[in-house]
Parts: C-alpha cells; sequence; structure tokens
C-alpha cells in the first residue's frame, strides 16, 4: 500500500507549499470525472498530509508503538514551525494512545474468541 507522500510524488520533508502543489497538479493529471478512484486517493492523501498538524497525525497513527520523542522529532523535521496548542496536542496524544488500546483490545478479542 502506497502512502500519502508516495501517492503524491513528494518527500517527507516537503513543505505545505510543496504537498499543495503537487496535489494540485496530480488533479489536473486524474481529475475526478475520468479517474474517480485514483482522484479518491490523490484527495485522501492531500488531506492526510496537507499541513503539519496532518503530518503529526498520521505519523503518530502510522507508529503507535515508536518512541514518542523520535516520532516528534520526525514529524517537526521540516521547516515550517508546528502550529499546535498544547490542549491540542494533548488530545491528539490521548486519542493515539486510545486508538493503541482499541487496536490492541480488539485483536485480542478476535484472537479469544
Amino acid at each position: 500500500m502506497k502512502t500519502p507522500y508516495e501517492i503524491l510524488n513528494v518527500n517527507e520533508q516537503a513543505t505545505d507549499a510543496e504537498i499543495k502543489q503537487a496535489y494540485l497538479q496530480k488533479v489536473k493529471q486524474y481529475p475526478p470525472d475520468h479517474h474517480h478512484n485514483l482522484f479518491q486517493q490523490i484527495h485522501t492523501a492531500y488531506q492526510t498530509i496537507k499541513d503539519q498538524k496532518s503530518r503529526l497525525n498520521y505519523t503518530l497513527f502510522q507508529y503507535p508503538e515508536a518512541d514518542f520523542d523520535a516520532l516528534l522529532d520526525h514529524a517537526l523535521a521540516g521547516s515550517e514551525t508546528l502550529a499546535l496548542s498544547a490542549d491540542s496536542f494533548d488530545k491528539l496524544l490521548q486519542a493515539s494512545i486510545d486508538d493503541s488500546i482499541f487496536q490492541f483490545s480488539t485483536s485480542h478479542k478476535i484472537h479469544n474468541t
């Protein structure tokens, strides 16, 4: 399965503007009226990594078992600053933890039934 970065053909250090430009180029190349499924993939990829907050969210959910400090460093490696309040950050972190617990409990129930 391709990552959003691969779908949009950008690297993980791309700026918001570079990601938007890549998205617009892909939309021109694959308009929704002729390439509906591919357009949906392109649009979803763009929504997933369109700004640093979205990229941080994607990174946290992509690697929930990884070292959080390394993930934050990875997400902040771009040249733009992260515009995320402490409250929003706390909610994002809690959602990540809740999702990890949910995934564990779901897989545990599947294996025990």
